[in-house]
């Protein structure tokens, strides 16, 4: 890692950063002549940093904070080392961090360490997941009490309609795709094709597929970190709020996986476009565990606006082949590539507590050999099936007494994230709408 540093004699300082249950980047600054010692022997802050509201206030009555007198963890830096942070004037490096006990015991409340042990799992049984993740984003003025349009670089015009898949969309802003797109290849993002949306100034980027599930929440969370910084530095706001306009398209984030063994195949494929009796497995797996999951999937009082019928997110407990209405479709294409699209989750979500979840609930279905209902054809919104949790205290009250969950999750884990959406809820309800779309422009 230092010699990461040494090839950029250019950099000022470093950022320490791990993610805590809500995907926020929490850390010091440290001076780069003190890199040798953070690499060596880590960085140090309270266990309770992980675990922290959307605000960043820590939790009511949390074992974490008093309880335990707020004793600190031990940082250590990922494999991922040291990497750029080109939206920032200064030149700076980020060296992201995951968190353990004294004695080199992962750490159960950080949610990188939870999707560490849902790799553990698949490395058991000779399988490897890869990973893609759909990334949708807003470009936001949020210059005035309401969110609108950027203005146009090229004639200061705001969009007024949607412009899906136009080209004239994204040249205008061609400037800070291209900028992006640079840094991207310099944190080592694998950005793929951009497109615009149905939204008013609304993107997707595809991350593409890679065979570490680590690697790939590693590049979905810093892709958030990067496109909301570059923003910035080009004078608007990015957003990855499910829903920042409620006449528009929220944000989602759909995650592609297929199973590798340990010869390479994909398990996934039969040879025909129906897929293998492991990829009914896994599907049955991901639907059982949803209902349990949509605190993961859907976890801020904004993500339920997203999940609405006719809003092109799934609001139904049902799969099917080619079919965007459902909550797990099953795209065509080359047999080779059978994959799942897991559908249901927004763009506000933890990277890894999402392919946790969606990971370690496949896992669980190929490893009960669960069968799924029949795959449905049409329009699911009009579909008499069952419904997803629909509220935010739906999903909490679920999230905590799920058999599903507890096996996918730590105890702990699960303690903390019911602890934290339990005070945000109560203190979300006490905003008014205006504020409440702030509050998640900011941090989401």
């Amino acid at each position: 890692m230092d010699t990461w540093l040494s090839e950029h004699p250019d950099i000022r300082s470093i950022r320490v950063a791990g993610c805590d249950l809500n995907g926020q980047a929490r850390g010091k600054r440290i001076p780069t002549r003190f890199a040798g010692k953070i690499t060596e022997d880590g960085s140090r802050f309270p266990f309770s940093v992980l675990n922290l509201d959307i605000w960043g206030e820590d939790i009511e009555d949390s074992p974490l904070v008093f309880d335990s007198g707020d004793a600190d963890g031990v940082l250590l830096p990922t494999e991922r080392g040291y990497l750029p942070m080109p939206w920032l004037g200064t030149p700076t490096a980020l060296l992201p961090v995951w968190m353990f006990h004294e004695n080199g015991k992962p750490f159960d409340g950080d949610p990188r360490q939870a999707l560490a042990r849902i790799k553990e799992r698949y490395t058991e049984q000779g399988l490897t997941a890869v990973v893609a993740t759909e990334m949708e984003f807003y470009l936001i003025d949020d210059t005035g009490r309401m969110p609108r349009t950027v203005p146009s670089p090229h004639n200061g015009k705001r969009r007024t309609g949607s412009e899906t898949l136009g080209l004239r969309a994204l040249d205008a802003f061609d400037e800070f795709f291209t900028d992006l797109y640079d840094a991207c290849e310099a944190m080592d993002i694998p950005a793929d094709a951009a497109i615009s949306e149905a939204g008013l100034g609304q993107f997707e980027i595809n991350l593409m597929h890679v065979d570490d599930m680590l690697k790939a929440a590693d590049d979905a969370w810093l892709f958030k970190l990067l496109v909301r910084g570059l923003a910035r530095k080009h004078g608007f706001a990015a957003s990855f709020m499910a829903k920042p306009y409620a006449d528009y398209s929220g944000n989602g984030m759909h995650m592609h996986f297929s199973v590798l063994d340990t010869d390479g195949n994909n398990i996934f494929d039969d040879g025909g476009p129906k897929g293998s009796e492991q990829l009914q497995n896994a599907i049955a797996g991901c639907l059982n565990a949803m209902p349990g999951s949509m605190l993961i999937l859907a976890p801020h009082a904004n993500s339920y606006d997203r999940l609405v019928p006719g809003a092109h997110a799934p609001t139904k407990l049902c799969w099917g082949y080619e079919n965007r209405t459902v909550a797990i479709r099953v795209p065509g294409g080359n047999h080779k590539a059978r994959r799942i699209e897991h559908r249901v989750a927004g763009g506000d979500v933890n990277p890894y507590l999402l392919l946790s979840a969606v990971l370690g609930a496949a896992l669980d279905g190929i490893a009960q050999k669960l069968t799924p209902l029949a795959p449905v054809t049409g329009n699911a919104y009009a579909l008499d099936a069952p419904e997803l949790p629909a509220t935010w205290q739906d999903a909490l009250d679920v999230f905590q007494t799920d058999p599903a969950v507890a096996r996918i999750f730590p105890k702990a884990l699960i303690n903390n994230m019911a602890m934290t959406k339990r005070q945000e809820i109560g203190e979300v309800a006490t905003l008014s709408e205006e504020e409440r779309i702030a509050l998640y422009l900011e941090f989401l």
